[in-house]
């Protein structure tokens, strides 16, 4: 890069041997235009101008976000074992999301509300979970929770500000009009606590919050597509109560994710709010739960592409079927370790996140069997990170071994990455429809020795190491200094 003074001398026709004075103008003139430059849009309350907002390179290349559920719904900690399915007509009355609790109990009939008697009595009041929650969530660590999500391989972490039944884990100063005082919000200040520890690991710290249900404002219960709607609450008084609850935490924490849920009520502001959040953290970004047209990336639930999409998205899923915490779930209902990096590898070939949800006990602990993924996930990114974080789609995501495995492709400037998703057999492997360029350079992410190979027709046969690192998914790095 050119230096600012000669640049600016030359420019001007002055020699080095000028003045002081003229240098010292030039040098203000510099900084002042430099300033310029890079002083950030001022975004506006409408689609045309939040359109122009860029996805930030930071969320771009981090691929790996830690979700967290974590409310009063932790004190039960039970939802059925049930498989997610939208499409089902009993899903609500049979609910596996143990974030739903509140919703699913006053269902007549549901598992939830047998579960609820049997354990807490037929009187009880939900809202009385707030005093459990305090004492037990007043000895939890959050600097352990950020060490844990970092040596996952994360590079983001969300955390629920508040879910659908309307207690929020900071102490708002905007009071909720129906429940008592010491029912609305957290004692401590647990958004404040993590998203300082969080940081403090190099992680980007965001923040959902639910939009479009409170379930203090319309209670429900939820039971079938048309209560969905219903439910959703639209007073004015609870657009002014979002809008304001938005500010504080836009204000109080800075987050770099707002996450909204389901939908944003019609009296509230929605475009102003996302303006204001773009003026206040320029690098941040907004999911498409708002309700308007616009959105940083589209956001699907337990569900994957077939294709690569030119707009950048983020697939959020439990590692068991529920976002909240379940008691019930075990090893049988949890993703297998093998199966969940077979996952973040096909959404990253396509130009998605992973906004993988861990559900924590009320006292923050993380149930063992979630420990173990994260840990599986943690070392094999540790080994093979270059195929995924910072990469960007090749000109197709899907390939296969001639054996028939599974292959998916990433690319990092002139890298391309082929991660065969299964276990190899044999001293080689052999991609179909892949032709490096003469003199490309071959090498398995884990191993410190470049690999011998061979073109055969329109597949490359690559030849391997006796003994293979790491174990799940093993990845090709394909170098030639240039594109393929």
């Amino acid at each position: 890069m050119v230096n600012c003074e000669e640049n600016l001398i030359r420019s001007y026709g002055y020699s080095k041997r000028g003045t002081t004075a003229k240098l010292a103008a030039f040098a203000a003139l510099a900084l002042s235009t430099a300033g310029f430059a890079q002083a950030p849009p001022h975004y506006e309350a409408s689609i045309q101008s939040l359109d122009q907002h860029p996805v930030p390179q930071w969320y771009d290349d981090a691929k790996l976000g830690i979700f967290i559920h974590w409310g009063l719904y932790s004190v039960p900690g039970w939802a059925p074992l049930t498989m997610v399915n939208f499409n089902d007509p009993n899903q609500f009355k049979n609910n596996p999301y143990a974030e739903w609790y509140y919703n699913t109990v006053r269902i007549d009939g549901s598992p939830t509300q047998k579960y609820d008697r049997e354990h807490f009595g037929p009187n009880h009041n939900y809202y009385d979970f707030a005093a459990e929650f305090d004492k037990q969530s007043a000895s939890w660590n959050p600097d352990a929770w950020a060490q844990i999500f970092k040596d996952a391989g994360a590079k983001y972490v969300v955390l629920t500000t508040k879910h659908h039944e309307g207690f929020t884990l900071w102490p708002s100063v905007t009071p909720n009009p129906t429940l008592p005082a010491d029912r609305q919000h957290a004692t401590r200040d647990l958004v404040g606590d993590l998203t300082k520890s969080v940081r403090q690991q190099g992680l980007k710290m965001g923040l959902y919050y639910s939009g479009g249900f409170d379930w203090t404002f319309v209670p429900g219960p939820i039971s079938s597509r048309e209560s969905f709607e219903a439910t959703k609450p639209q007073s004015e008084a609870y657009g002014k109560y979002v809008d304001a609850q938005y500010r504080e935490l836009i204000q109080r924490y800075q987050p770099s994710v707002l996450w909204n849920d389901i939908d944003y009520p019609k009296t509230g502001h929605p475009m102003d709010i996302e303006a204001e959040y773009y003026n206040a953290v320029p690098d941040g970004v907004v999911d498409d739960r708002f309700g308007i047209k616009h959105a940083d990336y589209t956001s699907p639930e337990y569900s994957t592409l077939k294709e690569i999409s030119p707009k950048k998205w983020e697939e959020c899923r439990g590692l068991g079927q529920s976002f909240g915490y379940n008691r019930a779930e075990g090893e049988a209902q949890t993703i297998a370790p093998d199966k969940l990096i077979y996952l973040l590898v096909d959404i990253v070939s396509k130009n998605g996140n992973l906004l993988l949800d861990v559900g924590p006990e009320a006292d923050g602990t993380i149930p063992a069997v979630q420990m173990a993924r994260l840990k599986e996930l943690g070392a094999w990114l540790a080994q093979n990170g270059d195929a995924i974080y910072g990469t960007h789609p090749w000109k197709r995501a899907e390939g296969k071994t001639t054996s028939g495995m599974d292959v998916r492709f990433t690319q990092k400037n002139s890298t391309l990455y082929a991660t065969m998703m299964g276990s190899i057999q044999g001293p080689s492997v052999t991609i179909a429809s892949l032709k490096p360029k003469a003199g490309a350079t071959i090498e398995l992410l884990g191993y410190d020795k470049p690999l011998t190979w061979t073109q055969v027709g329109e597949d490359v046969k690559v030849s391997l190491p006796a003994s293979l690192p790491g174990k799940y998914a093993y990845v090709l790095s394909i170098d030639q200094a240039g594109e393929i």
